[in-house]
C-alpha cells in the first residue's frame, strides 16, 4: 500500500522519549525499561513515510540525549525534521507507558519542555510552497497558551494548503486549561478526525449526523468507533467502512496510524470507503506491536485487501507474526 502525492505533509507537535516496562509483572517493580520515543504527529509522518509520502515533522526538542534519539528515530525513519528546533535551554519531554492490551496508562513529564515552547513563529520555518497538508492535534492546545496560539495561527493562515485536526483527546493535559477551544479549532480545520468516544467526552455527542451538526465548516469529518469500522461524512453523504479483526497487542498508536492511512488515501483522491480501509490497514500494524508506531503490513496483505468484496474483508483476520 503506497501513496505517491505531490508535496509535503507537515505533522506539527511535541514528540517524547517513552519508558516501558522491559520485564513481566507488576509495573512497579520493573527495574528494566525499554526506552521508545512517541508523538501523535511524528507518528503520524513516520506512517506517511512508510506509506511512501513525503512527510516533515516540525518540533522542538531539548539539548539532551532524550531530543537526540527522538531526531534519530524520527529522521531515519525519512522523516525530515530539519523544521525541528534543538532548544539549549528546556529539556525534552518524557513519558511512562505501562503496556498492556486491554490499554496503556501514561505518566506524562512534559511541563516546561521544549515543545511546551513553540508558537506562531513556527511557522517560519515551513517551505509553504512544498506544503500539500499540514497535520495537527489538539494535544498542542493543552501544553501551553503559546502552543495554542501556533494552531490558531495554522488554521488561520490564508489557504490553498489544507489543514487536518485529528482531537486526540488527552484528559491528563487538560487539568488546568479549558477545553472548550477544541471546538472552534476543530470547526476551522478542513478535515477532522475524532473518535466517537473522545468525541463524546469532550463535546457530549459522538454520532456522525450530530458531530456534523456540531462541527459545520469542516469539508470532511472521520468519526472512529473503536474496533466496530469508522465514518466518513463529506459533501452530505455518509460513509462506514467495519474494522478488521486483530489481535491486539497494544492499543496506543493505532489511531495515528490510521490517520495516516487514511490522509495518504484522501490526498491521493481516493473514494471515502478506500481511504477508511487503507485507516483501517495501518492502524493494524500498530495494533499488533508495542512500540508507538509498528512496521507497516507487506503488500501481500494489503493490496488484496484494500479492494477486496466485503465479504473477504470482514473474514480478514490479522495475527502478530511468530
Amino acid at each position: 500500500m503506497r501513496f505517491d502525492l505531490p508535496g509535503d505533509v507537515v505533522c506539527l507537535g511535541e514528540t517524547m522519549a517513552v519508558l516501558v516496562p522491559a520485564e513481566p509483572g507488576p509495573v512497579r517493580a520493573a527495574r528494566t525499561w525499554t526506552r521508545a520515543i512517541g508523538g501523535a504527529e511524528s507518528n503520524v509522518a513516520v506512517h506517511l513515510a512508510r506509506l511512501g509520502v513525503r512527510s516533515r515533522w516540525v518540533s522542538a526538542v531539548g539539548d539532551d540525549a532524550f531530543g537526540g534519539a527522538v531526531l534519530d528515530a524520527v529522521g531515519g525513519a525519512g522523516v525530515d525534521v530539519t523544521g525541528v528546533r534543538v532548544d539549549p535551554d528546556r529539556p525534552t519531554g518524557l513519558y511512562v507507558k505501562e503496556a498492556d492490551a486491554a490499554g496503556s496508562p501514561v505518566r506524562y513529564y512534559r511541563r516546561g519542555s521544549a515543545a511546551s515552547a513553540m508558537g506562531p513563529d513556527t511557522l517560519d520555518r515551513l517551505p509553504w510552497d512544498e506544503v500539500a497538508l499540514v497535520h495537527v492535534s489538539g494535544i498542542t492546545a493543552a501544553l501551553s497558551d503559546s502552543c495554542l496560539e501556533l494552531l490558531r495561527a495554522v488554521l488561520r493562515r490564508p489557504r490553498p494548503v489544507p489543514v487536518s485536526f485529528d482531537l486526540n483527546w488527552r484528559p491528563a493535559l487538560w487539568r488546568d486549561r479549558d477545553p472548550s477551544v477544541l471546538r472552534d479549532l476543530a470547526d476551522a480545520a478542513d478535515i477532522v478526525l475524532a473518535g466517537s468516544d473522545e468525541a463524546q467526552a469532550v463535546w457530549g455527542v459522538g454520532d456522525p449526523a450530530d458531530l456534523r451538526a456540531l462541527l459545520p465548516g469542516p469539508t470532511t469529518l472521520v468519526v472512529k468507533h473503536g474496533a466496530r469500522g469508522a465514518t466518513v461524512v463529506e459533501g452530505g453523504e455518509s460513509t462506514f467502512q467495519p474494522g478488521l479483526r486483530v489481535d491486539v497487542v497494544e492499543p496506543v498508536g493505532a489511531g495515528d496510524a490510521f490517520a495516516a492511512g487514511y490522509l495518504a488515501a484522501h490526498l491521493a483522491g481516493e473514494p471515502p470507503a478506500r481511504r477508511l480501509r487503507a485507516g483501517h490497514l495501518q492502524a493494524a500494524s500498530a495494533l499488533l506491536t508495542r512500540e508507538d508506531v509498528g512496521e507497516s503490513l507487506p503488500p501481500a496483505v494489503t493490496v488484496p485487501l484494500l479492494d477486496a468484496d466485503s465479504r473477504t474483508w470482514a473474514a480478514a483476520h490479522l495475527r502478530r507474526p511468530r
